[in-house]
């Protein structure tokens, strides 16, 4: 195993995660970062970011994604790109397992392993990622001015969001596997009512098409099992998000969805293990919010070392 304890070790390259990394190695604490991808996190999967502070034009997700990377590496944070894989305390220190490489050891571990949407898991989903298939209507609403939409959920966040998307779509089309929706009331009725809203019951999507970009779907009857292609200019998909803290169970407390718990300070159930960001229970899914707690997880990563001796 690697000898080197470092002060800190984060899990995660989101904005979260490259947040923390940059306020523990300009602390002068000795920081390594553990990304199974690519730098960015989801936010790397936005075409254009339009609502971060600092940016009026805009910037693509790329863009703040290497840029965030870049100033952490500045200041000395050490990146790696490797998946964890378990995580266990041995002699005072955190030891974490990863995929390709040696086990890393640090004093201190903040988690901002993010979540990950859920997928339809349908044939063009992937190809077509980021040209007309989402999963963010605050990211990406307004490259849809004028269009037509599908959406596919039944749950409080697709009716949210497909009331975030009228605002510029002429027409949004909601498509759900059962015959009612699970969104709350006040929800429901806001969808229902909305004259740029129009539901598919018990349809699923099989299949997303489109050269370029997204031109339709295949939409199949759960029921009847009969077949139909649906012209749309996108399709936003809300089906919920999968945590990522497989490496987490039965070392933190975590929630009945699978997010970590953590106090006013981000302190987990553990000490010395931080979280910060969307694999938080609670946190808000905006990349300004992410970085937000990305700050106070490294400051309090910070003042739990200098009282560790």
């Amino acid at each position: 195993m690697n000898s080197k304890a470092y002060d800190v070790l984060i899990v995660g390259g989101g904005g979260a995660g490259l947040t923390a990394a940059l306020y523990t190695s300009r602390a002068k604490l000795s920081t390594v970062l553990l990304e199974k991808l690519t730098p960015g996190g989801q936010i790397a999967l936005t075409d254009l970011v339009e609502n971060y502070p600092g940016f009026p034009e805009g910037v693509t997700g790329t863009e703040i994604s290497q840029r965030m990377e870049e100033q952490a590496k500045r200041y000395g944070t050490e990146v790696i790109y490797d998946e964890v894989t378990a995580l266990e305390k041995k002699n005072g220190n955190f030891v974490v397992k990863r995929d390709g490489g040696e086990p890393l050891e640090a004093k201190s571990l903040i988690v901002a392993s993010g979540a990950s949407y859920r997928n339809l898991g349908v044939p063009g989903e992937r190809e077509l990622t980021g040209k007309g298939v989402s999963y963010c209507a605050t990211c990406d609403g307004a490259f849809f001015k004028e269009k037509e939409l599908v959406i596919v959920g039944g749950g409080d966040s697709a009716m949210q969001e497909g009331l975030f998307l009228t605002r510029f779509a002429t027409k949004i089309t909601v498509v759900h596997r059962r015959d009612k929706l699970r969104a709350s009331p006040i929800l429901q009725e806001r969808a229902v009512k909305h004259p740029k809203i129009k539901f598919i019951w018990n349809t699923v999507v099989t299949e997303v098409l489109g050269e370029k970009k997204v031109e339709r779907v295949k939409l199949k009857n759960v029921e009847s099992g009969k077949v139909e292609d649906f012209k749309t200019d996108g399709i936003f998909v809300f089906i919920g998000h999968d945590p990522n803290t497989g490496f987490l169970k039965g070392v933190v407390t975590l929630d009945e969805k699978g997010y970590v718990k953590a106090d006013d300070k981000l302190q987990t159930s553990v000490p010395g293990i931080f979280v910060c960001g969307e694999v938080r229970a609670g946190a808000v899914k905006q990349l300004v919010s992410c970085c937000g707690e990305g700050c106070e997880a490294a400051l309090a990563a910070q003042d739990y070392l200098e009282h560790l001796s």
